[in-house]
């Protein structure tokens, strides 16, 4: 049975009052999910605004071609990766656009769909992909890659305290038969930690998970990919908006847009610059957003989001 769509957005007021968004602009939803943020852009571009919302999930752009199918042909929906910007709004003949958005993460459906295989909540095949249209699975990701590498990944991705000791875990368990299932892979981590880290609030397997979704979508490299080339994508003025919920992914979009902002980066020592880098944006709060405590009791997920947010200058 198809598990319903449903996917509530995080700081929807505070998201798209930082787009600036007005009539006849047009928008770029990168995450478009089930069209939450995109709606609400929609109504505020009216009557004549358009958005282009683009997902790796069939199942995200189907839910959301029904909900936004009263805007006609105000809405460019498109199946692909936030970070070729570039070539979607090419393809589509939009040379620049007022406001791009992306909201990271995993989506509700996705967590609460068991067959996608992102939650350790539900027993499920590894699956983990954003796009079921790749190869690389979850599954490939814990049974076939070698210990160093698995142990990197968790470390860096997850940023995992004891990486050795479940990658160890890990190991001797598919020497006897791959882990087939989030259940399964669940188990192996809870045994290979300590008990007072089994006893917490957050599962102990929760690090690992995430390191693991990470490293099956590529989700560092796109996001960064999707920042340097979405900046030129930008009127004078457009806003750049991003939600992240961890730590890894709100560092990079905090980085990335001081970086921007401030342009040159030669050491401090040269006399002249000589990176020929100059500043395209200026972040105009410089603490990330968080949502209030309102919206956290009413939606629990929404408790590590972060949005920061810049504008081309």
């Amino acid at each position: 049975m198809k598990t319903p769509f449903f996917h509530e957005p995080v700081m929807l007021r505070e998201t798209v009052d930082s787009l600036g968004c007005g009539p006849g602009g047009v928008y770029f939803d990168g995450t478009l999910g089930g069209g939450g943020h995109a709606y609400e852009i929609l109504v505020r571009t009216a009557p004549d605004g358009v958005l282009v919302g683009v997902d790796r999930d069939s199942d995200a752009l189907s839910e959301a071609r029904r909900r936004l199918g009263v805007f006609e042909d105000r809405i460019r929906l498109v199946k692909g990766n936030f970070a070729d910007i570039g070539d979607i709004l090419s393809g589509l003949g939009i040379e620049k656009v007022d406001g791009i958005l992306l909201d990271l993460g995993v989506s509700s459906h996705q967590l609460d769909t068991p067959d996608r295989g992102f939650s350790f909540s539900m027993d499920a095949p590894l699956d983990m992909r954003m796009d079921r249209e790749v190869e690389l699975t979850a599954f490939d990701v814990v049974n076939g890659f070698p210990e160093e590498r698995l142990k990197k990944l968790i470390k860096e991705y997850g940023e995992e305290m004891m990486p050795g000791r479940i990658v160890r875990a890990i190991s001797e368990r598919r020497k006897l038969s791959p882990i087939k299932t989030t259940g399964e892979l669940a188990a192996v981590i809870a045994r290979a930690l300590p008990g007072h880290l089994r006893n917490k609030k957050i599962h102990p397997a929760t690090k690992t998970f995430q390191a693991i979704r990470i490293a099956v979508n590529d989700e560092l490299a796109n996001l960064h990919r999707a920042i340097e080339n979405g900046i030129d994508m930008l009127e004078r003025g457009g806003r750049f908006s991003i939600i992240s919920f961890h730590s890894l992914e709100d560092r990079m979009v905090k980085n990335a847009f001081r970086s921007w902002e401030r342009g040159c980066i030669c050491p401090p020592d040269f006399p002249v610059c000589r990176c020929n880098r100059s500043s395209k944006v200026r972040v105009p709060i410089k603490r990330a957003v968080v949502p209030g405590d309102a919206e956290i009791a009413s939606n629990p997920r929404a408790r590590s989001a972060r949005l920061r947010t810049a504008v081309r200058i």
